[in-house]
């Protein structure tokens, strides 16, 4: 079975987020997958931001990275991650924050690739730099399901997951399940 960029991989609601959470189990040694391990992964992912990123009209048409920046990309994708689940969990850590700006810089400091559209690590840096200059405090959280970082843009910041149809459904037929299996049989 292949891979592929869909909406549900864009639930973070700003491209910095989407980023990060392209490593998908993060904290499980065994079980990590890095989804721009491929450098055709991220060309693709690029391709995808313009069609479900909740920024892609903020940046216009993205266009991959070129090869001889991946690795900033990377570390600012990296530093962006730690910088925002610290952030989430109220841990004041401000050398994740001098981290994360150094890897922004560390982008943006690089000659911009000629052509039409903006680099996907121009973009991502500058997500990132909204992301530090905001979101309302109780925005930014952690899915309990997948564990990826994403914005709560309810009225009421009662959003849960990060995606309700994959997150949500998964939560509650785990729920279900465990509930189905208590109950004493007549």
């Amino acid at each position: 079975m292949g891979f592929a960029w869909t909406a549900h991989r864009f639930s973070g609601g700003a491209l910095a987020l989407d980023v990060a959470n392209s490593v998908v189990l993060r904290f499980d040694a065994e079980r990590r997958i890095d989804r721009f391990d491929d450098p055709a992964a991220i060309d693709a992912f690029a391709g995808a931001a313009n069609l479900y990123g909740a920024e892609r009209k903020r940046f216009g048409p993205l266009i991959p990275a070129r090869l001889e920046r991946r690795n900033a990309f990377i570390g600012l994708r990296e530093a962006t991650d730690r910088h925002f689940r610290a952030l989430v969990r109220t841990e004041d850590r401000p050398d994740l924050l001098a981290d994360l700006l150094e890897a922004i810089a560390a982008v943006l400091r690089q000659p911009a690739p000629a052509g039409k559209g903006t680099p996907l690590d121009v973009a991502t840096a500058h997500s990132a730099l909204g992301l530090i200059s905001g979101p309302e405090p109780g925005r930014l959280k952690i899915c309990p399901n997948c564990a990826w970082l994403f914005l709560d843009r309810s009225r009421n910041r009662s959003r849960t997951w990060c995606d309700m149809a994959v997150c949500g459904n998964r939560s509650k037929a785990r729920r279900h399940y465990r509930r189905s299996r208590e109950e004493p049989k007549p």
